[in-house]
C-alpha cells in the first residue's frame, strides 16, 4: 500500500526507567484505540512542541513525573503504518525524574523488566522498540 495521502502522526514516546533497571509501561484504557495493550507513555507531539517538550507535558499529566529536556536522550524510533495514517515516534530514555510514576488517567501501569517486556500485549508500533531496551539495560 502507497503511503500517498496518508497522514504522518508524530508521537513522543519514554522508556522511564527505575533504580532497578525497570521500564514502565502504561496500560491504553478502555474507549481509546488499541484499548488494553500496554505502551511506552508519551503522546502525540502537538504544533510548536518538540518531542521532549511532548514528553516533559505528558509525562506530568499522565503519570504525575517531572523531568528535563537534559534529561531524557534519544534512544531509537518506530516507524509504522496503520489503515489510515503512518506513525512517527522516537523513543527516548529517561533515568532521571521527580515524581511517583502512578496513572492520573485512571490507567495501569506497571514497571516491568526488560526481559518481560515481551510477555505484555502492546501496539504494533512498540513491538520493535523491546530489542534496543534489552540491549541497553
Amino acid at each position: 500500500m502507497s503511503g500517498a495521502g496518508r497522514k504522518i502522526l508524530l508521537v513522543a514516546a519514554c522508556a522511564l526507567v527505575d533504580g532497578d533497571g525497570r521500564v514502565l509501561l502504561a496500560q491504553r484504557p478502555e474507549g481509546k484505540t488499541l484499548a488494553g495493550l500496554w505502551e511506552f507513555p508519551g503522546g502525540k507531539v502537538e504544533p510548536g512542541e518538540t518531542p521532549e517538550e511532548t514528553l516533559i507535558r505528558e509525562l506530568d499529566e499522565e503519570l504525575g513525573v517531572r523531568t528535563k529536556v537534559a534529561c531524557l536522550a534519544p534512544l531509537t524510533f518506530a516507524s509504522h503504518s496503520y489503515d489510515d495514517f503512518h506513525l512517527l515516534m522516537p523513543l527516548y530514555i529517561c533515568r532521571r525524574y521527580e515524581g511517583v510514576a502512578h496513572g492520573r488517567e485512571g490507567q495501569a501501569v506497571k514497571w516491568v523488566r526488560p526481559k518481560a517486556l515481551r510477555d505484555y500485549p502492546m501496539p504494533p508500533a512498540d513491538e520493535p522498540l523491546i530489542p534496543y531496551l534489552m540491549d541497553l539495560l
